[in-house]
């Protein structure tokens, strides 16, 4: 065995501990999902305030049910409830690790996620807890900032009691900004009986409430005042809001139920067709027909490893926390700018190894790395990202019961969801939409996918790449919906043996998430 081979296992074993360890320490996370679903809630909230006109009344009030269902308020109650205590769960699982953390007779702590801005000679252990008090800071605030809200949802349904009670539970904590004990006095004040109203209660308010939330104690707040003015121009500003909330909301859910209806009428009729022509059918082309593949084991190691892996999580890391700047901190802006360079980085040193690996093999047998734009790619494209809608919402709606809140989410998702900068935006649709789809489907479908067929069939190398594609993400929540929408991609790849159509397909989703992310942002 050469010295080489023996260098490449090492850094293979190496990246399978890294890979592994960074996989535990997302499972102790939170999921974007969970945050998502709150500004959702947030937008549904704002929405139900909306009244249409009277002469298109009847007509109208059938969407605005559709768009936002019977009990919008119960609704949203329950949700909040939810993450209260998912938030609360997780706070103990925060604060136990901490514990366990500081504590002499802790064997083998929790390890945790590797993070790309670790500086050479900085101690592991106290960056950990660092980013454990961090964290738990976080939680704090967010627990504080759920049950304000919640009082209010449980107010407007009449459960004063209830909504006082949440209420006082802020006041009693110790370990959060002192102004959450004052917002929540304020919001006893208002609906206790009889009110009692602080002369920095309308500050309050508007400094630690928004949306719906804002709007409603605000109301409750002139109407003791006896503000007519005052109240008359935060109900107008309200229905603006909810009229702008309706059209977000039809945005964000007609057209991917559209989408997906179309999908599952494709699933349907492709099923059929395949039913009763057999290997005929459309879907069957090039079902079983696998690549010739010139190069082994060692060679698909090789880029993965060492221009994926190591390269996006040891090198480029590495040469960056040399830097004399830091491009962790900074505005919405740079973070938005630096990720992307760090993208392009990565991208362009994996690139570079995977063509180095690969040019002793040229000219490359057929189908390899093809880019036709006169082919019926953007068919196969559209199609397939019709088709991944329902498979990978199918998917996602039990893998949230699997995972309960837990098992990490992308950052990127959450800059992208609470940044509202136009140029920010754009450099993440850079980032998501154009940078990403190009490299990811060029390593995993252009070269992992077809290599993987000199041992595999073709339906086992399309699962095998789908598991490797998602388990690359780092995030154990994000593991199964991106293992299906991987074979997605896969099977429109094999079938159309064109790159084009995995990289529009792959760019649709990526494009529909950052609209989605932009317009519930826009809304909170």
């Amino acid at each position: 065995m050469t010295i080489k081979r023996l260098g490449l296992i090492g850094l293979t074993l190496i990246s399978l501990l890294l890979c592994g360890l960074s996989l535990f320490g997302s499972w102790q996370e939170p999921q974007f999902q969970s945050r998502l679903e709150l500004y959702q809630t947030n937008l549904a909230l704002q929405a139900q305030a909306w009244q249409p006109e009277e002469s298109s009344k009847e007509n109208l009030q059938v969407v605005r049910e559709t768009i936002l269902g019977e009990e919008p308020l119960e609704n949203a109650a329950k949700q909040y409830e939810d993450a209260r205590k998912s938030v609360q769960t997780n706070l103990e699982k925060a604060k136990t690790q901490l514990e366990k953390l500081r504590s002499p007779s802790v064997d083998t702590p929790t390890p945790s996620k590797p993070l790309p801005e670790t500086r050479p000679g900085e101690n592991p252990a106290n960056q950990q807890e660092q980013q454990l008090q961090q964290s738990l800071k976080q939680l704090q605030k967010l627990s504080a900032e759920l049950d304000l809200r919640l009082g209010i949802l449980q107010a407007q349904q009449g459960k004063t009691e209830t909504a006082i009670k949440t209420w006082n539970d802020v006041q009693q904590r110790s370990d959060i900004n002192p102004q959450f004990p004052e917002t929540s006095a304020v919001l006893i004040g208002l609906w206790s009986n009889p009110p009692r109203l602080l002369p920095n209660a309308q500050q309050l308010i508007q400094k630690n409430l928004d949306g719906w939330f804002r709007a409603t104690a605000l109301v409750q707040l002139y109407q003791l005042q006896q503000r007519p003015d005052a109240l008359a121009t935060v109900k107008a500003a309200q229905q603006e809001a909810a009229t702008q909330a309706v059209v977000k909301l039809a945005v964000i859910g007609i057209i991917p139920t559209l989408a997906a209806v179309i999908g599952i009428v494709l699933l349907i009729a492709v099923l059929v067709q395949y039913l009763v022509k057999g290997k005929a059918a459309l879907l069957a082309q090039n079902a079983d027909l696998a690549w010739s593949t010139p190069w082994g084991g060692e060679t698909i190691l090789q880029v993965f490893v060492i221009g994926f892996f190591l390269m996006g999580q040891v090198f480029v890391p590495l040469i960056l926390s040399l830097l004399p700047i830091s491009l962790s901190g900074g505005d919405v802006r740079f973070q938005a700018f630096s990720v992307l360079l760090r993208y392009i980085i990565v991208a362009s040193g994996a690139l570079a190894v995977l063509y180095l690996s690969i040019k002793r093999f040229f000219p490359l047998p057929e189908y390899w790395f093809r880019f036709n734009v006169r082919s019926n790619w953007f068919l196969w494209g559209l199609g397939g990202y019709c088709a991944a809608l329902p498979i990978v919402v199918v998917v996602s709606l039990i893998n949230q019961q699997l995972w309960q809140g837990q098992g990490g989410s992308n950052p990127l998702l959450q800059l992208a969801l609470e940044s509202q900068d136009s140029v920010a935006l754009g450099i993440f649709f850079i980032t998501a939409a154009i940078a990403a789809p190009i490299f990811e489907e060029i390593l995993f479908r252009g070269f992992l996918l077809p290599s993987l067929t000199r041992y595999l069939p073709v339906w086992g190398s399309i699962l095998l790449s789908s598991l490797l594609f998602a388990a690359a993400h780092l995030s154990l929540s994000e593991i199964l919906p991106l293992t299906a929408l991987g074979i997605v991609l896969g099977v429109v790849y094999t079938r159309s043996r064109n790159l084009l159509a995995p990289m529009l397909l792959h760019s649709l989703w990526n494009s529909g998430t950052l609209l989605s992310l932009f317009i519930l942002g826009s809304g909170n």
